[in-house]
């Protein structure tokens, strides 16, 4: 799938504010881009509003974070 430069960085912002949520000692691992997974998933979807993606993967961040740890 092809998404525009301005979805892209909306995408990017998403991840970088899901990001700063996590705990330091909840990083583990490959949490990054698994949350941009969900985050291409959730676009993949329709959903393209920040707001959107950042719901989207914040109530998906426990169980990646359990997935990986």
């Amino acid at each position: 799938m092809k998404y525009n430069s301005e979805l892209i960085q909306t995408m990017r912002d998403a991840l970088e504010a899901v990001m700063a949520t996590v705990p330091a000692d909840q990083s583990v691992i490959g949490l990054k881009s698994a949350v941009a997974q969900c985050i291409l998933q959730a676009a993949a979807r329709g959903q393209t509003s920040f707001d959107g993606l950042v719901a989207s993967a914040s109530e998906q961040l426990q169980t990646i974070i359990s997935m990986l740890s």
